[in-house]
């Protein structure tokens, strides 16, 4: 397939994808600072995080990784679309509840500058800074 046929096959597309690529690049950046702000300041310091299951928890932990599914398929897209797709995929991230998810978490705040910038925005919203992992 040459390039002038794929561009003919996708040109009709290419609306939705721009809508779609504006549509989560604006949710992501309501979404970023409503969950950052809404942390506990200590919430990478433990080692492992504690968890009850309940029926509703379940429920939760169903809707919250399909929740996280869509906005990873999503930041997989924006990588090649305009978007935010690497902030899109640590939002997905950040919503799952997989196994090890904590950890690579805690990885990525440890890191001096994803750690400076997540305190940046709790200092707009006036929240006290969140708390390096060991």
């Amino acid at each position: 397939m040459n390039i002038e046929a794929l561009i003919t096959t996708i040109e009709p597309y290419l609306p939705w994808f721009v809508s779609i690529s504006l549509l989560m690049a604006v949710t992501s950046l309501v979404l970023v600072p409503f969950l950052v702000v809404r942390m506990p300041a200590a919430y990478f310091v433990a080692k492992r995080r504690q968890r009850k299951w309940t029926l509703s928890r379940r429920v939760l932990y169903l809707f919250r990784n399909v929740f996280a599914l869509i906005l990873f398929v999503a930041g997989l897209a924006m990588l090649f679309l305009p978007g935010q797709g690497l902030l899109t995929l640590l939002i997905a991230l950040l919503v799952s509840d997989l196994p090890g998810k904590y950890r690579i978490e805690r990885w990525f705040v440890k890191k001096p500058g994803v750690l400076k910038s997540l305190n940046w925005i709790r200092r707009r919203y006036d929240r006290v800074p969140l708390k390096r992992p060991e």
